[in-house]
């Protein structure tokens, strides 16, 4: 059993869990996930590694309530315990490859899109004890949505924030954000990081193209059994056939087709409100 040791509401039907996990916390990189369990009975959910602290030996997670699991997942409360708490799975991020003066001499863009602030946030940090500096865009819909913005401020001080509604920081989408970041305020980048909804990472992928800047993409959200025998997280990256929970979740943006991407998330969207209804 892995017992809850902390719970806090960051947004609406937003959780964010530290998680007793001792050999999961001293060997997890960023990029990298777990998959729960709530029970013996429940379904195998991925989710991206939020942070991680050997030393205490805890693993953070963060979680929405979009469905019937997540919405068992974040009625647990501190004191609770997952029955499930596997990992690190999938690929750890590239960064993680270079050297550090290597990473020191990288211009890097994370751009966030809600939630995908939490599996940026690890990445972020990593990349900032090692001496490199990054810019981050967190985008949502409107400023009560926004997360983690304290922890990111605390590693770099280049947050720009931007929302739909204009609540917080810059009114509009990331990619508009992007775009006046390069062309009004001069900025350089030789590396972009877009975690988020699948339709943002899409349309971040062809602006960054248009300026040349290699892109680098998670397609967490396309897991389900986490270990590539579903099949479920199949998805075209080059022409070529790819596993997102065995040869990802991270891939070349630019490789990625996205449209093929967006029908095969969308295929359990009717058996997974039919699974809300009975938790309703």
């Amino acid at each position: 059993m892995f017992k809850i040791v902390k719970k806090q509401l960051l947004a609406q039907n937003i959780y964010l869990m530290d998680v007793a996990a001792p050999r999961v916390a001293k060997s997890a990189l960023p990029g990298q996930f777990v998959i729960v369990r709530v029970n013996e009975k429940g379904e195998r959910i991925p989710l991206t590694i939020c942070d991680y602290n050997a030393n205490e030996e805890t693993v953070t997670i963060v979680t929405q309530v979009v469905g019937a699991s997540s919405r068992k997942i974040c009625a647990l409360n501190e004191g609770d315990s997952f029955t499930d708490f596997v990992g690190p799975l999938g690929r750890p991020s590239e960064l993680v490859q270079l050297s550090g003066e290597a990473l020191k001499q990288k211009s890097a863009l994370f751009i966030a899109g809600g939630l995908g602030a939490a599996p940026v946030y690890p990445q972020l940090k990593w990349l900032c004890e090692q001496g490199a500096k990054a810019d981050v865009i967190v985008g949502a819909k409107s400023k009560e949505l926004l997360i983690l913005q304290d922890e990111i401020k605390a590693v770099t001080k280049n947050l720009y924030i931007a929302t739909d509604d204009g609540s917080a920081g810059f009114k509009g989408l990331v990619t508009e954000l992007f775009k006046q970041l390069v062309d009004v305020q001069g900025k350089k980048y030789d590396l972009v990081v877009a975690i988020g909804p699948m339709i943002m990472m899409k349309f971040v992928a062809l602006a960054t193209q248009a300026y040349g800047i290699a892109t680098i993409v998670s397609l967490n959200t396309l897991m389900v059994d986490g270990t590539g025998m579903c099949g479920a997280c199949r998805v075209s990256v080059g022409g070529k056939i790819r596993f997102t929970c065995v040869d990802g979740p991270e891939f070349d943006g630019h490789l990625v087709d996205f449209d093929e991407a967006l029908r095969r998330q969308g295929m359990y969207r009717a058996m997974e409100k039919e699974a809300e209804c009975r938790c309703l």
